[in-house]
Parts: C-alpha cells; structure tokens; sequence
C-alpha cells in the first residue's frame, strides 16, 4: 500500500477498510549479502556482562558505524532473547545469531522468534541456525545423530509451521537465514534451503570451497578471530585459550584435517602453524590481511572476533581502535 493509500484508509471519515496482513508465503530467497557490510564484529562474551552492560556495549558499536554484529549461543542467554535485547538498543545495526541451536527449541519456536523479531525491527535480523556439538546437545537432554538429516527435517517443519501456525502479525517479505556448516553436505544444505552458510574457526581456504559449493547469490560469511596485540609469545597464549576449547570438538578437527592439518597440528592448543592460522595476532594490518584473504576467496563479510586477556570481559578498546580501518573496507 501507498503512503498516499495508507493515509487515506486512516483518515477520519474513510470509508477503506483496514487492510489486513498479508499471509506468511514460503520464502523464495533473494540475495542477503549486499546489506551486511564487509566486515561484522562476533562476540560470545556477552553472557558474562550484566544486561545494561551489554545495552551500553552493543549501543556503542552501533554508534561507531558496524554493520552487523553476531552473537551465538552456548550455555547463557537464550539467545533470540538476548538478540532482542540488541536490537531494542539499536536503530542501524543487523544483529544476526551466530548461531541459534535448533535442538534447543521446536520448529515452531524458532519460527516465532525469528518472525517476531523481524516485524518488530524490519530488516535487522539475520537467523543463523545450527545443530550444534553432541556435548552442549547432551546437557540440553537431546539427541544428537545425524546432524545433516536432523537440519533438513528441521527446516522442514520450521517452514510448516511458520505457514499453517504463526498467528502474530508477521514480517513483510520473506525473512533470512543462514546454517552453521563446514562440510560439503552441509553447505550443500545451506545452499538450497537458506540463504547461505555461516562458518566458523576456518581458514580462506575453507572460504573458497564453501564459495565454490554455495555458488554464486548465496550469503557466506566466516568468522575470524584475531588478538590485537604484538608480542608472540602473549598473543600465542590467548590464542590458545581461544582455540584449546575448539579443539575438543570433532566436528573442527575433522574440518582442520581438510586444509593439511595433522594431529601434531590438532594436538593440545594446537601448534603454532594453526594458531596463526585460526587466530592471527599483531596490528591492524594483519587483520586487515587475513580479512581480505577471506574477501578474496568468496567471503561476502567477514565476522571478527576479537580477543581480550579479560576472560570475561569485552573488548570495547579494540573494537574502538579497529573501527575506522574495519569499516573503510
């Protein structure tokens, strides 16, 4: 409807009536990619900060002019929650999840979170879905087993229910999504029934494989963790905090060994060559670097992680003295 038409229907003495919403449709799925921005900030730290702490922090990036800021889910915040929380304190930024478990709620659920958020903050909400680890599904009490056919089933029922059940006011249009996915399967999958795939603790020439099996049109976007700090030896050091805990789950190792990583390579905290590898350190050049790595292979945005020797801090100061070589790209 017209602003001309919209403001008639709501004149006094008109004699239109209301136009009722239009129903949800299954999705044909434009290209997302284009208002993301190249470069996006992604940030697991945010359950250990107190809820108005994080309103500050997120209010902040949105005011230094990022784009998109990711945020996932492992123990804390339910996060459709928590990206609603983001989205009241922002007025730009996309807040996408990065990502949101499936086994941790019904097709249903998750349809009205991402449906709700939507209509609410038009156009800046991007749903990152994901099976997840065998471990974190094993505290929730669910089963793990076959990830690939759990998502396909998923999407499956996730799209019944948002046509024949969601009964609020919904979005207009059809709303994004991506999948967690390393392997060819999965990126196939996110492939013909997202809008792209959403990759994680990788490097570029993970991205030009999974640009390679997306094809073109479809949204890819890695994340990048980086220490901002030029010391080897101390960089080195949180980068292992970073990487020992990814090294525990297969579903990493078993994508490592795809790039020529051995088990000396996987070993421990992992050797030096994939620590500088999955988290480069230095100045803001080298991060620059790696992103245009990512770019270079296919990449539509790159979602920087960055690390602070607070364990359960925010680095705000980096994000700060990043912000205006980041966002020139």
């Amino acid at each position: 409807m017209s602003d001309h038409a919209r403001h008639a229907a709501s004149s006094p003495g008109s004699s239109a009536a209301p136009t009722p919403p239009e129903p949800f449709e299954a999705p044909a799925r434009p290209p997302v990619g284009a208002v993301l921005g190249k470069v996006g900030i992604w940030s697991g730290q945010f359950d250990f900060s107190p809820a108005g702490t994080v309103r500050e922090a997120v209010a902040e990036l949105d005011e230094l002019g990022y784009s998109t800021l990711w945020t996932g889910e492992v123990k804390g915040r339910e996060v459709l929650v928590t990206a609603g929380l983001m989205l009241g304190v922002t007025s730009r930024m996309t807040i996408a999840t990065g990502i949101a478990q499936i086994l941790a709620r019904n097709p249903l659920t998750m349809a009205a979170g991402q449906l709700a958020l939507a209509e609410a903050h038009p156009g800046r909400f991007l749903l990152g879905l994901g099976v997840s680890h065998a471990e974190l599904m094993h505290i929730r009490g669910a089963v793990y087993s076959r990830p690939l056919a759990q998502m396909r089933a998923y999407l499956d029922e996730m799209d019944r229910m948002a046509a024949e059940q969601y009964r609020a006011v919904p979005p207009a249009g059809t709303q994004p999504r991506v999948l967690a996915a390393l392997g060819p399967k999965m990126l196939g999958l996110a492939r013909d029934r997202a809008d792209g795939a959403h990759t994680y603790f990788v490097p570029p020439e993970h991205t030009a494989h999974a640009r390679e099996l997306l094809g073109a049109g479809k949204l890819l976007v890695p994340e990048q963790a980086f220490v901002l700090h030029t010391d080897p030896e101390e960089a080195r050091e949180l980068a292992r905090r970073h990487t020992g805990s990814y090294l525990r789950l297969p579903n990493y190792t078993n994508n490592l060994r795809r790039y020529g990583f051995t088990d000396d390579d996987l070993a421990g905290a992992g050797s030096d060559r994939l620590v500088d590898t999955i988290v480069p350190w230095g100045d803001v050049d080298v991060l620059l670097g790696r992103i245009k790595e990512h770019l270079d292979a296919g990449a539509d945005q790159v979602a920087v992680q960055v690390l602070d020797f607070d364990r359960r801090g925010l680095p705000r100061r980096q994000w700060r003295e990043l912000a205006p070589a980041l966002l020139s790209l």
